[in-house]
């Protein structure tokens, strides 16, 4: 495959995914704690107040606190958020609807607080040194660190993160807005601190996730259009700076010498690299000719067939380029072919479901992908919150007001794709899609099936990257002999996020990211809310109320327990649903490397991703080893 698609993170080193939870006060005593008007200050936080490190703690126990500074580290795109593409760039506003955003902008602003990839959703000060909740958590008060500066040596005011808040919740890019519509208000109360206000039912997760957003300047946009794309490089404040550039080609960021923020404790033994690189290709088995040749230096493998086939170039072989599996211990989400429902043709969940008696995963496991994968089941894949069996007394009570609404295979087993006899065509499968078909009254005439009102059944699979094609072959086929007219259309990447973003598609490719503690993040996915909004991720145009209503609960809990049920409750009426053909998943990261880097011994659990570049550093001793080799 080529690539697991994981998209739609804010941050690499922010709110990683959008499930965080709300702000309580730390189990550990704070040496500023203050009782103010009954506000408790604390200096990090968590969905449901469980902290690992002390306010005085040192570093992060996963990095290297004494990692060198220097080198350089270069890549192709494998996380994309809001406006970003994994192939191109024409703009350095990565925060809005318009353009395409530069991978990478995220590492030029710091945040109020920075996220621990070894909690499930704790965070810690960053631009803010502690936060102070009120006793009915709908206010919080941000202290800023006296020493926060902009790469210009202005001093961060609370001005300029109220401003910040305020124009992401106006003008940012629609799934920012749309996560932003609990927070009332932010206020400056003076220079140093920030009051922001959230609606008394707001979600868990929306106080962490204001605090994971970027900081701009005021006074630099006073004089600019914030909601415009735009290659003017803006005013940073985060570890790095844009450096060269060409557009659609690479952009580099520089490490910002004397940093205000290296020695924070969040940040000792991270951003270690002079310049990280990315480079941009429009295809990725081109990009893998560029990894041989050294073009860039660091590759995570997301096609199977090359992992598998083609790392027997003289670099692996003499050892100047390593291969590793690191462990991907987070959940995997969900990914899969997501079905327009707001299309006339694909309303009857019959029909849907016929899509996944067709699909054969076991032959395209096999055949295309080398066996590297195992079936992807449920949006929370890799997950305690997976559905599984008859639903628990717990989950039957959050249920039970939606019988008669939601099918009934809800109070049973869970809906689970259809095992093949790995032929590609295995016949059995097939009559079952036919059945299903014609019992939604799709007929079969002269070989071509028509809908209901008489118009021929034309699907058309929409994607953005020609290495994704084999997989839709066999799938193709199937749906052909089924007398559906299914094809496949490859546009470029502009053409694709418009169209999808516009919901302007039959069915697309997309994967659903999840955190550990899933909250407000669940709505851009699943909501009906959602489904009415243009640039969401509810690509199938899911509105169902017992759904929404699922959503309200796992926002609402109280608990890791009772969160995990909401979401398994949840997970039964998505899968009953058919929005989806669900695809596949691994819980490792295959990465190719030029050996000139060293890492720590294993990603932070909850961190999505390998950890590179953000807490990797340069070698020079195994550098100078491949010089030697030349």
């Amino acid at each position: 495959m080529s690539r697991l698609l994981r998209t739609h993170l804010l941050s690499r080193r922010g709110v990683l995914g959008l499930g965080l939870g709300a702000l309580t006060a730390a189990r550990f005593p704070v040496a500023s704690a203050s009782e103010g008007e009954g506000f408790a200050e604390a200096h990090g936080m968590s969905a449901f107040g469980d902290l690992k490190y002390p306010a005085e703690f040192h570093h992060f126990d996963y990095v290297n606190p004494d990692a060198p500074k220097g080198g350089f580290f270069s890549l192709i795109p494998s996380v994309r958020a809001n406006n970003q593409s994994f192939f191109t760039f024409n703009s350095f506003n990565a925060y809005i609807m318009k353009g395409e955003g530069a991978q990478g902008m995220d590492m030029t602003f710091v945040t109020l607080m920075a996220r621990a990839g070894d909690e499930p959703d704790a965070m810690y000060g960053y631009a803010a040194k502690s936060v102070a909740i009120s006793p009915d958590k709908l206010t919080y008060r941000f202290t800023l660190r006296p020493e926060a500066r902009f790469h210009d040596g202005v001093r961060i005011t609370a001005q300029d993160v109220a401003w910040s808040l305020t124009t992401l919740k106006e003008k940012g890019h629609p799934l920012i807005v749309t996560q932003l519509r609990f927070m009332e208000k932010a206020e400056a109360a003076d220079d140093a601190t920030v009051v922001v206000t959230f609606a008394k039912d707001r979600a868990r997760d929306v106080p962490l996730y204001v605090a994971g957003l970027p900081i701009f300047s005021k006074a630099y946009y006073a004089t600019r259009p914030f909601e415009e794309s735009t290659l003017e490089v803006p005013l940073g404040s985060g570890p790095y700076k844009v450096g060269k550039y060409e557009v659609n080609r690479f952009v580099e960021f520089e490490r910002v010498k004397g940093w205000w923020a290296a020695d924070l404790p969040v940040c000792r033994g991270s951003y270690n690299f002079d310049v990280v690189r990315y480079e941009f290709y429009r295809d990725r088995d081109v990009a893998y000719e560029g990894f041989t040749g050294k073009s860039y230096l660091y590759r995570e493998e997301f096609t199977s067939r090359i992992w598998a086939t083609r790392y027997d170039f003289a670099a692996v072989k003499d050892g100047r380029v390593k291969r590793e599996t690191l462990p991907d211990e987070t959940p995997s989400g969900g990914q899969g072919w997501f079905i327009n429902t707001r299309r006339d043709k694909f309303k009857d969940p019959h029909v849907r479901e016929a899509f996944n008696y067709a699909f054969d995963f076991e032959w395209t496991n096999k055949s295309i992908m080398y066996g590297a994968y195992a079936r992807t089941v449920s949006p929370f894949q890799n997950s305690d919150m997976v559905a599984e069996g008859p639903p628990s007394p717990e989950e039957l009570k959050l249920l039970e007001p939606f019988r008669g609404q939601v099918p009934d295979e809800v109070f049973g087993t869970p809906f689970v794709p259809p095992v093949s006899d790995g032929s590609g065509q295995d016949r059995r499968l097939l009559r079952k899609a036919q059945q299903l078909l014609n019992d939604a009254g799709l007929k079969v005439k002269d070989g071509k099936r028509y809908l209901p009102n008489g118009e021929l059944f034309s699907v058309e699979f929409l994607i953005d990257e020609v290495s994704f094609q084999p997989h839709h072959g066999p799938f193709l086929k199937n749906l052909n002999q089924l007398g559906i007219d299914a094809t496949l259309r490859i546009v470029d990447a502009v053409q694709f996020r418009a169209r999808v973003e516009g919901f302007d598609f039959d069915i697309t490719i997309e994967r659903m990211s999840m955190s550990a503690t899933p909250g407000d993040s669940l709505r851009p996915y699943f909501s009906s809310q959602a489904a009415a909004t243009k640039g969401s991720y509810n690509l199938a145009g899911i509105a169902n109320p017992a759904i929404d209503a699922l959503i309200e609960k796992a926002v609402a809990a109280e608990s890791r327990t009772d969160l995990t049920i909401a979401c398994r409750a949840l997970d039964r009426v998505f899968r009953a649903g058919r929005y989806w053909v669900p695809q596949w998943y691994r819980s490792t990261h295959p990465v190719a490397y030029w050996d000139e880097f060293s890492h720590p011994a294993k990603p932070p659990k909850y961190a999505q991703g390998t950890g590179a570049p953000d807490i990797w550093w340069f070698d020079a001793a195994k550098a100078a080893k491949i010089e030697q080799a030349k």
